[in-house]
């Protein structure tokens, strides 16, 4: 029997098709590297821990070496987290109450390549995003947007959530914001880390 020029046509594009098919498979897959922070950038996060809800004003500036959170709790208290990158951090409220703890911790803030190391686990949609997933030594799920690679949730390893509002690289506080109040350097409640 004879075949027709078409089913030859159709039989070498199909081996073809297979042979690159097995020679895509073969090579290894390379997989996504979560992007590191931007030196100094401003978000806005509304963090959720069974139903307890804040939202935290961030500014991270490794330059300086701070970092800043200013907390809401929901119907609750303003609180400040000032961080520096000797491992001092100040807890403290600027209302009539003026309290204020400093602790001292081994390490300061985060590095901007704090996730190098993280092990990847694949794809997932987050809030409408389709995110990258790592985790970081059992303690956080961080989730980058693909297209964009800012991040857009992470979760820490007690369930607490940090559901990224606003990211604004390059964002800085002015610098006199960056100053703990005079009471937390009277005070003497002070702990190690």
């Amino acid at each position: 029997m004879v075949s027709t020029p078409f089913h030859s046509i159709i039989f070498l594009f199909l081996v073809f098709y297979a042979g690159v098919k097995i020679s895509v498979a073969d090579e290894p897959e390379t997989q996504p590297v979560p992007a590191s922070w931007p030196e100094q950038f401003h978000a806005l996060m509304l963090m959720n821990k069974s139903g307890s809800i804040e939202i935290v004003d961030l500014w991270y500036d490794w330059i300086n070496g701070r970092n800043f959170n200013i907390i809401q709790k929901q119907l609750g208290k303003l609180t400040y987290d000032l961080e520096w990158n000797n491992g001092t951090s100040f807890y403290y409220t600027l209302d009539a109450s003026k309290t204020c703890r400093t602790v001292h911790f081994e390490v300061g803030i985060l590095r901007p390549n704090w996730l190098d190391g993280a092990n990847y686990l694949g794809q997932r949609n987050v809030s409408g995003f389709l995110c990258n997933v790592w985790e970081k030594v059992d303690f956080l799920w961080y989730y980058e947007d693909v297209v964009t690679k800012r991040p857009v949730q992470w979760i820490f390893y007690t369930g607490r959530e940090a559901h990224v509002m606003t990211f604004e690289v390059g964002v800085v506080l002015e610098d006199e914001k960056w100053q703990a109040p005079v009471y937390c350097f009277h005070d003497k409640k002070k702990s190690s880390e």
